[in-house]
């Protein structure tokens, strides 16, 4: 297989997009489009979200060491791309975009009402890489819209259409192309009924 060789650069993609909202501890709050993000750790839930010290929001976390994760699904994604353009110090994205400030459960930053999924986070550290800062933060509540789940509550994201960006672009998630350890258990399953 023929490859070009490209310059050492970001090309680990899909990844998610999020909404990251944010307050100033007084009252001021902000959103801010998110792809470089991730789950780091599961006992403690941890994850990191990688910000410029140049935006708006920057400050905001810093300060305040807290932030929500927002999973954008579809009829989210204008609203994602226009809170990665346009500066909070320059709109009330909020008030903008209709989008509506919930109370968080356990901390002081408000969670996208819309938003099917939302995931609260106290920083736990900041490390300064480069052009980002890296914020390490550990998910202390997480809110999921009572719809994605069953009857016997177990969560169903398939149905929150979410979405993720690849490239530049933003894209669904539509197709299901497996699960975790179907390969090991289809191969089990082959053995099984050649036996």
């Amino acid at each position: 297989m023929s490859k070009i060789q490209f310059k050492p650069g970001t090309m680990l993609y899909p990844v998610p997009a999020v909404m990251v909202s944010c307050s100033d501890g007084e009252g001021n709050y902000n959103i801010i489009t998110i792809a470089w993000t991730g789950i780091i750790c599961s006992d403690p839930p941890m994850l990191y979200i990688s910000v410029r010290p140049e935006r708006y929001s920057y400050e905001m976390i810093k300060n305040t060491k807290e932030f929500v994760i927002n999973l954008p699904n579809k009829k989210l994604c204008k609203a994602l791309d226009f809170c990665g353009v346009k500066s909070g110090r320059d709109v009330n994205k909020f008030q903008y975009l209709n989008l509506t400030p919930e109370k968080s459960n356990y901390v002081n930053a408000p969670s996208i009402g819309e938003a099917p999924v939302n995931l609260e986070c106290k920083v736990r550290d900041i490390i300064a890489l480069g052009s980002h800062d890296m914020f390490i933060g550990e998910i202390v509540g997480v809110s999921v819209e009572e719809k994605l789940m069953d009857e016997k509550q177990k969560l169903h994201l398939s149905k929150a259409d979410l979405i993720c960006y690849n490239h530049g672009e933003y894209w669904s998630l539509d197709e299901a192309l497996g699960f975790f350890g179907y390969s090991i258990r289809k191969k089990a399953k082959i053995k099984r009924e050649r036996d």
